[in-house]
């Protein structure tokens, strides 16, 4: 049986959760006055690497006090280098609830070999964080990209603190508050909440951080591209555009193209406001049909950029095979691309709601998620 098909379709269907979809009317043209053929050492290009760092810092306010470095290899390069060259001063803890603070784990007591304590929590919830114990340095997610669970606040990481939090912050930043005087480390990178282009890192050192750096040298050796200090110092130009490798200019122009548009939509408080409205927009059709549900488990916990659902429908027996089906019609009409769950997470759909995303994409999505999974389940009855 044929369901009717919505009348309505998403302007852009670009719904995946990274890289993710590029901010509305941009074009590369934006990109034309990128240094390209010259030097990153050159005056132009440093310029352009100094302003991405003093922009990242004036729209997520982030302390003056606090060095903001782009480093290699996104956000994983970023979190690798912080874990690489600050852990073994302390004890560890590390908090996992998704694949990729999973994946930090793995780093941290099979490669780096530290006795950590682990706390884990399964996908769709979160850790007990009053248990956390912030004398130790911790090592989290703020918000999960493969589950929708996001951290609710920093009321649990102690002010006087004698460990470090080191946090990976690459679904967050942009879209959700970060408490900078709680957060010692923090790292994301572009091609998340602001649709920039991939490999490049972020990485933010409180100044307690860089106590750190300047007073504890690890057991291990560390690569060219993870060192952060010379001579016991750090490193200080990697914190105004002197990078460690070769950056792509072309990359930096993007960025700078996407903090402008940031700032055009009122800053922090305007991405925040987008990524809010397009989560409710998915929350009211959620409300509004039994067979779909978050998979996050509570709204304190619940992510506004990567919202992860699953089909709750009895009658579904392959529930991964359903939710790639039901992916697959959608990408196959061209209103929803990418937005099959991660593929180490339970069955369902991840869509994308950073600010980079149109409340009015993601409300022309949704009658077209119950079409497919109305002609989904049709097809499930038919061969019954």
């Amino acid at each position: 049986m044929a369901i009717e098909k919505p009348g309505a379709r998403p302007v852009n269907p670009r719904f995946s959760s990274g890289p993710c979809a590029k901010f509305p009317g941009y074009t590369l043209d934006l990109l034309r006055d990128a240094p390209l053929g010259r030097s990153h050492r050159a005056a132009s290009g440093k310029a352009r690497l100094k302003a991405a760092i003093e922009g990242t810092r004036e729209i997520l306010g982030i302390p003056e006090d606090y060095r903001i470095g782009i480093v290699p290899a996104s956000d994983t390069g970023a979190v690798e280098m912080a874990m690489w060259s600050l852990l073994g001063a302390r004890p560890v803890e590390m908090l996992a609830w998704e694949s990729f603070g999973a994946g930090w784990v793995t780093d941290v007591v099979k490669q780096l070999k530290l006795d950590a304590q682990v706390k884990t929590a399964g996908y769709g919830e979160i850790v007990d964080l009053a248990s956390v114990d912030t004398d130790k340095d911790v090592v989290f997610t703020w918000n999960g990209t493969t589950s929708g669970v996001r951290v609710p606040d920093g009321d649990w990481i102690k002010a006087d603190r004698q460990g470090l939090t080191i946090c990976d912050a690459t679904s967050a930043a942009f879209a959700q508050d970060l408490p900078w005087d709680k957060l010692d480390v923090t790292t994301f990178s572009w091609q998340k909440v602001l649709g920039g282009e991939a490999a490049h890192g972020m990485l933010v050192l409180s100044p307690r951080a860089v106590e750190r750096l300047e007073s504890y040298t690890p057991p291990w050796p560390l690569p060219k591209i993870f060192r952060l200090t010379k001579g016991g110092k750090l490193i200080e130009g990697i914190f105004v555009g002197e990078t460690i490798n070769t950056p792509s200019m072309l990359a930096v122009e993007d960025y700078l193209a996407a903090l402008d548009w940031a700032r055009s939509v009122g800053g922090l408080k305007g991405l925040k406001a987008r990524a809010d409205a397009n989560l409710a927009a998915v929350e009211s059709f959620v409300a509004a049909h039994d067979w779909l549900g978050f998979l996050a488990t509570g709204p304190a916990i619940r992510s506004n950029t990567s919202v992860c659902l699953t089909f709750t429908d009895a009658r579904i027996t392959d529930g991964a095979g359903f939710a790639k089906a039901v992916a697959k019609r959608l990408e196959a009409e061209g209103v929803a691309l990418d937005i099959g769950a991660y593929r180490d997470a339970p069955p369902g759909l991840r869509i994308w709601c950073g600010g980079t995303v149109e409340t009015a994409d993601v409300a022309a999505l949704m009658p077209w998620i119950d079409w497919a999974y109305q002609s989904e389940i049709a097809a499930l009855t038919e061969t019954a």
